[in-house]
């Protein structure tokens, strides 16, 4: 069966990972190498057809596989799926280099060119075995919720203070790039926020990271990367549920924050930048749709960033984030205000430290 980049369908199990043995320390590519070697071996397969003429026609259609497979890695980086796609074209690339007849004599640096697609196919490979065991690593770590990360963190934390409410801000790489400090000076507001989590992680680590930290209230900002994960809208809102849940049973103030807006503004930059493919707008507002009757509904404060950050056509403002998904120091800037508006809201401001009146200052009377 053939998929659209025109390679073998693939099918991932756990237990053809054991088949490939151990890798080489560092065989696992960052995204940007990655995209250096797709963009090299395209290169160096076109530059193959020059010097031989007959592999040109001959491959064509191996090196149009071998773009498409490179476009989804650069708009998808680390999928294991495209990666393998590329390898066997790869190699189907290199069995018609050997087959078609040479000119002679052969150019020596055309020979080199073909060593190495070779080398950068070998290497490819042993990216592909390690980012295998990686997801397997993942599937298998037993911190699947990351409770590791604030641990400590949360066991260093002083108690709260009644007279400067603790609100804890907990949600995925939006809120853990927030410097909370910088926009909310002398506030008690904690930032809980991990990269790329879920929803359904952010449940798991209510308790900890939430519940035992004593706030009054919580700003929850999730469910962007449940979308991009295609994880259904009823299963994100049955987490918004139990979170709201637990939150009530335990006096704790509720506020659930709009899913921000994105876009496609940047993806001329690099094409990871296009958004609305993977979270699009209509299940964007679908989903805060849901969230603005729900806070009505139960009397939560429903904080709305996405209406302070949207354009015209629907999307984040150009100006508010670098990669469409993001905010940028002046996207912060915009939900900053509103953030704090809707805390206001919620709970008290904290009180004024009291000044003690000024003692009246006794003259000394001189007679003459």
């Amino acid at each position: 069966m053939k998929n659209r980049t025109g390679g073998v369908m693939f099918v991932l199990t756990l237990s053809g990972v054991a088949l490939f043995g151990q890798n080489p320390p560092n065989a696992l590519m960052s995204t940007k190498e990655a995209n250096e070697v797709c963009t090299r071996v395209t290169q160096l397969m076109e530059a193959g057809g020059v010097a031989v003429p007959d592999l040109k026609m001959a491959a064509a259609p191996v090196i149009e596989n071998v773009k498409q497979a490179c476009g989804l890695l650069q708009s998808r980086p680390g999928l294991a799926q495209p990666t393998y796609v590329l390898i066997q074209n790869l190699r189907a690339y290199q069995a018609l280099a050997d087959a078609v007849p040479k000119p002679f004599p052969f150019p020596e640096t055309a020979r080199q060119q073909f060593a190495e697609v070779r080398d950068d196919t070998n290497r490819l490979d042993a990216h592909f075995r390690a980012l295998l065991e990686s997801k397997e690593g993942q599937i298998r770590n037993a911190d699947r919720d990351n409770l590791a990360r604030y641990a400590e963190a949360n066991r260093k934390l002083a108690a709260p203070n009644a007279k400067n409410p603790r609100v804890v801000f907990l949600g995925d790489s939006i809120t853990d790039f927030w410097r909370l400090n910088e926009y909310f000076p002398d506030r008690d507001f904690v930032n809980r926020g991990i990269s790329a989590q879920i929803s359904g992680q952010m449940l798991g680590r209510m308790k900890q990271d939430v519940l035992d930290l004593h706030p009054e209230a919580v700003v929850i900002l999730a469910g962007t990367n449940d979308l991009a994960r295609q994880i259904p809208l009823t299963a994100i809102e049955n987490n918004y549920l139990m979170m709201a849940d637990l939150l009530s049973a335990y006096k704790i103030k509720v506020i659930f924050a709009s899913v921000l807006p994105v876009s496609d503004y940047h993806k001329d930059q690099n094409p990871a930048y296009e958004m609305t493919k993977d979270r699009p707008p209509l299940f964007i507002s679908a989903l805060n749709e849901w969230l603005t009757r729900l806070c009505e509904q139960r009397g939560y404060t429903y904080l709305n960033y996405y209406s302070a950050m949207i354009d015209s056509a629907g999307r984040m403002q150009a100006d508010l984030s670098d990669d469409g998904l993001h905010p940028n120091p002046k996207g912060y800037r915009i939900m900053a205000p509103v953030a704090l508006e809707a805390i206001h809201k919620t709970i008290a401001p904290p009180k004024p430290a009291a000044v003690a009146p000024a003692k009246p200052v006794k003259r000394k009377t001189t007679s003459n």
